[in-house]
């Protein structure tokens, strides 16, 4: 795959519009869920190359938070919503009555169903708009150095693409905002297979 790889206008737009609907989707059940208004917006989708995944939240060194779950169907690969570990403690503050410093069980929880709810309903979105079924698994949770974690993943996925798909997730909560990143690794094939369905192969 060529290093200059990029996404069309028309394909470019449509994740977008992916992220748009999966982000309205993944606030009404976040709100139900946390019994607080969250709004969440979608400032870009990119598309990334792999290695530079970790400089999305500051280098391969950066201490980070992930959920992590795994696709399988039509498509397969793994997704991974990433926050910088003083990300993950300010949402945990806000979602969880009576926080403590350090991430507790239920804040952990708490961070563990945000990232299922999220990477549900963009895959659904995606399900939708490019008629490929896509199943997520139960996600994992890890608090850990970004390259490790993405490495993990890597592991994981026999075969991965030089690129992934990137959703720059923003919460809003309590007049709050907080950035994340949702991150699709596809499996060697898989990428074609969406990117062609979101418009014309790239």
């Amino acid at each position: 795959m060529s290093e200059s790889r990029g996404l069309t206008p028309l394909q470019l737009d449509a994740l977008r519009e992916v992220g748009n609907i999966g982000s309205g989707n993944a606030a009404v059940a976040l709100s139900t869920m946390v019994d607080k208004k969250v709004l969440l917006s979608v400032p870009r989708a990119s598309l990334v190359p792999l290695v530079k995944v970790s400089d999305l939240v500051g280098g391969a060194e950066t201490p980070v938070v992930g959920v992590y779950l795994h696709i399988s169907g039509d498509a397969s690969g793994s997704m991974l919503l990433l926050l910088a570990e003083s990300s993950a403690a300010e949402l945990a503050d806000l979602m969880v009555a009576d926080a403590e410093e350090e991430l507790t069980t239920v804040e952990q929880s708490a961070l563990q169903e945000t990232g299922s709810i999220l990477a549900g309903s963009y895959l659904n979105a995606l399900s939708q708009m490019t008629g490929i079924l896509l199943r997520p698994s139960v996600p994992g949770f890890a608090m850990d150095m970004a390259g490790a974690i993405i490495d993990f993943i890597l592991v994981e996925i026999s075969q991965s693409e030089d690129y992934v798909l990137v959703i720059e997730t923003e919460f809003d909560i309590s007049q709050h905002r907080i950035c994340g990143h949702l991150i699709l690794f596809p499996d060697l094939g898989s990428l074609d297979i969406i990117l062609g369905r979101l418009g014309v192969n790239g």
